[in-house]
This record gives structure tokens, C-alpha cells and sequence, in this order.
């Protein structure tokens, strides 16, 4: 937990660092400071969280339903990656907002309101309470199903409200 804790903040603070040099060299009218501030964007919007989520959510379907040494094996191979990626991800997007909001867009942090928003945070969730998951049969058996409706969910839902 507090190894997440450190990298989540560590990732903020280097997206917040760049988004600030980023949005400082495009205030004094170089157009390299927007092709920076629009690259970092573009990895950073709560769309990209969708098929992350869904195939993470796959790998812990899988690993409830999976001998111990396969469910291992996709943990080790696929949940943990898929997880620290998506906290990067995370992290770089309150990183950016950050330093947006502190040159002055005051609206920046209302982005950090969108509901996709809660992809990430489900996944961060399940990573850390997967060992209890996995302990119960019962629990396991209702977890494949929630990880697997998650799975189509997000693979399948629009998510236009």
C-alpha cells in the first residue's frame, strides 16, 4: 500500500513538473509548450481508464476461477501491470490538473468530477482486497461474477449519460 501511495505521488508530482514546464514555455508564446501540454492530455483523460479497467477486470475473473498456480501466474503477469498502469495513469492526470490549476485555471479541477473516474479507483480497490476475495469460496464465486459484468461493461457499455 504505501509502495502505491509513493509511486502515485511521485508520478503526480514529474506529470505536474512537465505539465507546468509545458504550459510556462507555451504562456511565453512558443507553440512547443501546447504540442507538450496536448501531448500530455492525450494520455490523461478518463477515457483511457475504459479498456484498462475492462481488461484488468478480466485478469481477476480469471484469477478467481483459476487453479493457484495459473491464478498466480496471470497475477504476477497481467492484474499487477494492468494496475500499476492504471495508477500511473491516474496519478499523471491529477498531475496535470494540478499544475493547470495552479496557473490559474480554475476549472481544471472539475475534471478530476468525471464519473469515468471511478474505473481506476475500483481497480486499485479489487488489486488491494483480491487476496481476501480469493479466500472464500463464496466470495470468490460472486467476485467472477462482478469481475466478469465489470469486464462487459466496460468493453461493451457506452457510458454516455
Amino acid at each position: 500500500m504505501s509502495k502505491a501511495i509513493t509511486s502515485f505521488l511521485l508520478v503526480a508530482l514529474l506529470s505536474a513538473m512537465l505539465m507546468a514546464l509545458s504550459l510556462a514555455v507555451a504562456r511565453y508564446g512558443y507553440p512547443f509548450g501546447m504540442v507538450g501540454v496536448r501531448r500530455l492530455e492525450s494520455i490523461v483523460s478518463a477515457q483511457n481508464f475504459l479498456p484498462l479497467a475492462g481488461l484488468y477486470f478480466f485478469s481477476a475473473a480469471l484469477m478467481m476461477i483459476l487453479p493457484l498456480k495459473a491464478a498466480s501466474f496471470v497475477l504476477l503477469n497481467a492484474a499487477d501491470a494492468l494496475m500499476w498502469t492504471v495508477l500511473a495513469l491516474l496519478a499523471a492526470l491529477v498531475g496535470c490538473v494540478a499544475a493547470r490549476w495552479a496557473f490559474g485555471q480554475t476549472s481544471a479541477p472539475r475534471s478530476l468530477l468525471d464519473w469515468r473516474l471511478l474505473l481506476p479507483l475500483a481497480v486499485v480497490g479489487c488489486h488491494i482486497g483480491l487476496d481476501v476475495l480469493r479466500r472464500n469460496v463464496l466470495l470468490r464465486s460472486l467476485a467472477f461474477a462482478g469481475f466478469f459484468l465489470l469486464t462487459l461493461a466496460c468493453l461493451f457499455w457506452n457510458f454516455r449519460i
